[in-house]
């Protein structure tokens, strides 16, 4: 996508070379776009296009270093290593697949991770043998997404050619965590921001299975992971087997009508080293762990573990943010931090989430306080909206089994309604404390938060009272509804309530 908002078609060159010249990269889901940004960075690291150390790297964000050395790299390169159709080392598969494909390749639904399914009946109705040929370049994203957002299961296919556990899927390496993707202006300043002194010596990509000289698992016995080599290794990892078949369109261009997917490599990973965008917080069972989408939670409540993660790690790419000079250039923040995950059920991919932060340098303080205030700001209201449900269905049904309970209070329960209305003005929220920076550097947060908590409270009690326009109309079900509304107030008048909500501010 040009600075000017108009989209068209790239090659990976192409995107290197005019880098600071597009906006951004736009693809079919958040998770492609991932993929296709880690592949750049893969061409980046390998092509020698990196800082040598935490002080380059703040150089060449400031004097917005060109890529092209990258484009230039990757322009002469031998085509064999490029053919995402050759014979013998397709880009990006395997073909040690080639002697089960007749047997068990199935249509292109199986690449293509939002139409996979569990591998059997999709849950869009897109069935494996299902003909729905893909062009050639989408086939190509879909594989990258495969090789890292690909979750575990098994695959469709017998063992009896590579062995046993060619059938074993492991999740992909950026399955079942957020992965955080800074955002600059450009293409060319997002990708610089997430480049970083590499891990290990530029060694060669994995543009295919059987080529680069990495000795790789078979498939006769359970993986054995294997550490990357360097920082081209890891952000090029084949984390699938795959194989693709071409074939004509209807116009004569080139399409991919059949696909075979096995397992593919398994990394040891380091966090420190290799994860250097997880944002790591303490789980239930008191084990450190990077944050993971969640079904029930909604990203943008954890935004504060972004900022915390800025304002305090000592290494590592928030670290590196935090480093960068405390400049203004214009309006609104410099930098946006996109976090993106993808919710599985099982071995069920479900559904893409994502959230975008903004960030400006020397305000981290400032954001942490104002994502985690209006968190448990808008954490308070939807409890007091559980429990003025609560007390209408006591009301309401005082006969009722304690069994019905939860279901007899869940029709009056308006959490449903608020949770999905208080992201924007969460998102509102930040947007207006970089612009109070501006203004204001000593306290940018209490005025927006006391507007944030009045724009919450606002909208929660109207939810809750549509929620209770179901209660009968009689004595019974008039006397549920005054209890109810009154419960929710004495919440928000409560001395435990945020102070925000009472129009104070909340010194920590």
């Amino acid at each position: 996508m040009s600075l000017d908002g108009d989209t068209a078609h790239h090659s990976l060159c192409a995107l290197l070379a005019e880098a600071d010249r597009l906006s951004t990269i736009h693809c079919a889901t958040p998770g492609e776009t991932v993929a296709v940004v880690e592949y750049l960075l893969a061409i980046c690291f390998a092509s020698g296009t990196c800082p040598s150390s935490d002080e380059e790297w703040r150089t060449w964000i400031i004097e917005e270093r060109d890529l092209g050395q990258a484009s230039d790299w990757l322009a002469g390169q031998p085509d064999d290593a490029w053919d995402l159709f050759h014979p013998e080392v397709p880009l990006g598969q395997n073909v040690m697949l080639a002697p089960c494909f007749r047997e068990s390749g199935t249509g292109t639904a199986q690449l293509v991770i939002e139409h996979a399914g569990d591998y059997n009946q999709h849950f869009d109705h897109r069935h494996l043998e299902r003909d729905d040929p893909l062009p050639a370049a989408e086939a190509f994203r879909a594989m990258l997404t495969q090789h890292v957002y690909a979750p575990y299961g098994r695959a469709r296919m017998s063992g009896r050619e590579l062995g046993p556990t060619v059938t074993n899927l492991a999740a992909g390496r950026l399955t079942g965590r957020i992965r955080v993707v800074a955002l600059g202006r450009t293409l060319g300043e997002t990708l610089r921001l997430n480049l970083y002194p590499p891990d290990g010596p530029g060694e060669p990509l994995n543009t295919s299975w059987t080529s680069g000289g990495v000795e790789r698992r078979n498939f006769t016995e359970k993986a054995r992971p294997r550490a990357p080599r360097s920082s081209a290794d890891l952000h090029s990892a084949l984390g699938r087997s795959i194989l693709l078949r071409p074939s004509r369109g209807p116009d004569g261009g080139i399409v991919v009508d059949r696909v075979l997917i096995g397992a593919g490599e398994v990394l040891d990973l380091d966090v420190e080293r290799h994860l250097q965008d997880a944002v790591l917080i303490r789980a239930l069972n008191g084990l450190e762990k990077p944050l993971w989408p969640s079904p029930t939670r909604a990203l943008w409540r954890d935004a504060h573990a972004l900022y915390g993660a800025v304002k305090d790690d000592r290494t590592g790419l928030y670290a590196r943010l935090r480093s960068l000079p405390y400049e203004r250039k214009g309006r609104g923040a410099p930098y946006q931090m996109w976090a993106v995950g993808l919710l599985t059920n099982k071995a069920l991919p479900m559904a893409w989430t994502q959230g975008t932060y903004p960030y400006a340098p020397g305000m981290a303080g400032h954001l942490f306080r104002a994502s985690r205030r209006g968190s448990d700001i808008a954490e308070y209201v939807a409890s007091s909206l559980k429990r003025a449900a609560v007390v209408a269905s006591e009301i309401a049904y005082p006969a009722a089994r304690a069994a019905d309970d939860s279901g007899q209070s869940a029709r009056f329960d308006a959490r449903w309604k608020f949770w999905p209305f208080a992201a924007q003005p969460f998102y509102e929220l930040l947007d207006e404390v970089i612009e109070e920076g501006l203004v204001d550097g000593d306290d940018p947060v209490s005025r927006p938060l006391v507007d944030y908590a009045r724009v919450l409270v606002v909208s929660a009690r109207t939810q809750l009272s549509h929620c209770l326009d179901s209660l009968p109309p009689n004595h019974r079900g008039h006397r549920a509804r005054a209890r109810a509304q009154q419960r929710f107030e004495d919440d928000m008048d409560s001395v435990k309530s945020p102070a925000e909500i009472r129009g104070g501010i909340a010194y920590d």
